[in-house]
């Protein structure tokens, strides 16, 4: 059933990255947030990190738009399930905003999303080394694509009053609206490593006192009142809301209105060296008939009682592989669960917790791979088939995914692998063996809610 949806909405764009788009759309989510608006916090791209800060932010899941990962037709749908009800949306971009999949064109690219949404977009300009130049950049990045509707420029680490004025004047000759203008402020950085920000789960209490700086500098520079008048130029969105329970209805396992002892218990790892996930993984599971529980494997040493799934999504366990090893318990408890066929679908961090050491620090064994740190980044788009039937994936089920380490573990593939990458390069990755399926890969499971499904299925057969 098509639906319209009249949610006003922003895109937040840069013409590269580092030029303040997280600064600037986190800082908006809050200034609006602090007004008593329901604001709704999106990600367009696969990252994980800046949806930490958005909800932190909101109070809302921070939820990712990928048109490479999810498709082009799934990115409204997934918009209006997460924005519904609320009354503004503010989407985050991508790299650059012409930038996406590389050699695919527009694809998951900031301004294919913001055209998807029908969405006016907001251009953050790092500013510090130009001023009237500023008015060409913005009208080349206006008339790219007639399609991408600009409807103003935030102007970022502005040095003076007079830096300010020329740059204010050179924009008015190219009759673009200045909606904000943010001075350098060092104080309110976000500290970085080698994946990107820090994540909100290590930092929370700073990240609190972060966001609360990035609100209070955005209410001061920018102007609020014209940036909501935008949003709700943004015309009505016919499209269909993407639903968790009809993505992936509940089969053989017990439905969510029968008593929580009758349901499957899919354990998920959280904490801090476990914070890469998506919000929909969560409710595909649920709706699929499972009880979702959270624990820690930097401090629970034990999994939640009566579990039948467990899931190990990404994060930084590189970060903590000492609190990590020493945990022995917890380890013991992976390592029999999976020896006795339990099923355990673990993306990166999962993966590399699940082998036998990392950075020479005992892990889980579960694995007979050893990973360590490394120079080179793995970054990417990838295009993979299941090799084999597993507990997350039937043999010949075409996923995209992502992967972004850096770190390597040897050897790459088991003998049953988990997946075989199509493109942009041929080779196996990861590891199936019992019930227990591992993987570099990323992925994102509302692009093929049968693997939810799947799983709840093989956690539900074990009750």
């Amino acid at each position: 059933m098509v639906t319209s949806f009249d949610i006003p909405r922003l895109v937040i764009a840069a013409p590269s990255s580092g030029s303040g788009k997280t600064t600037v759309a986190t800082g908006l989510m809050a200034a609006f947030s602090e007004r008593g608006l329901a604001v709704s916090p999106h990600k367009a791209g696969p990252d994980y990190i800046d949806p930490g800060y958005h909800a932190l932010a909101t109070g809302r899941p921070g939820r990712n738009l990928d048109a490479f990962l999810c498709g082009p037709d799934l990115v409204a749908p997934l918009f209006a399930h997460g924005a519904a009800g609320c009354d503004l949306a503010v989407v985050e971009g991508v790299m650059g905003l012409y930038d996406g999949a590389a050699g695919r064109g527009e694809l998951a690219s900031t301004a294919q999303v913001a055209k998807l949404l029908r969405a006016p977009v907001v251009l953050v300009v790092d500013a510090s080394s130009q001023s009237r130049s500023v008015a060409a950049l913005v009208h080349g990045f206006a008339s790219f694509d007639p399609q991408v509707r600009l409807g103003g420029v935030i102007l970022n680490k502005v040095g003076s009053d007079r830096h300010e004025v020329m740059l204010r004047e050179a924009l008015e000759e190219a009759g673009m609206p200045v909606l904000g203008v943010l001075r350098r402020a060092p104080q309110v950085a976000t500290p970085s490593r080698h994946l990107g920000l820090v994540p909100v789960a290590e930092r929370h209490t700073d990240a609190l006192a972060s966001v609360s700086a990035l609100a209070a500098q955005v209410r001061a520079g920018c102007d609020l009142d014209a940036l909501m008048a935008l949003a709700r130029t943004a015309p009505q969105l016919d499209c269909e809301a993407w639903s968790p329970a009809r993505a992936a209805p509940a089969a053989g396992a017990p439905g969510p209105e029968q008593s929580p002892g009758r349901r499957p218990v899919i354990a998920v790892a959280g904490g801090a060296a476990f914070t890469f996930s998506y919000a929909e993984h969560t409710e595909l599971l649920t709706a699929a008939g499972a009880e979702v529980v959270t624990f820690d494997p930097l401090r629970d040493e034990a999994l939640p009682e009566g579990t039948t799934g467990l899931v190990i999504g990404g994060g930084f366990p590189e970060m903590y592989a000492p609190e990590l090893s020493a945990n022995e318990p917890l380890r013991a408890a992976v390592a029999a669960f999976a020896g006795a066929g339990g099923p355990v679908a673990a993306e990166c961090a999962g993966l590399l917790y699940l082998g036998r050491s990392l950075d020479g620090k005992p892990m889980c064994g579960v694995l007979d791979a050893d990973a360590r740190m490394s120079e080179r980044l793995t970054l990417g788009y990838r295009e993979a088939v299941a090799v084999s039937d597993s507990a997350l994936a039937q043999a010949g089920t075409r996923l995209r995914g992502h992967e972004f380490h850096r770190t390597v573990i040897e050897p790459g593939a088991g003998a049953t692998p988990a997946w075989g990458f199509t493109h942009p390069e041929r080779r196996v990755e990861g590891f199936v063996q019992q019930g227990v399926h591992a993987s570099y890969l990323h992925t994102h499971w509302a692009a093929e809610p049968s693997v939810a499904r799947r799983f709840t299925e093989a956690a539900a057969a074990r009750l």
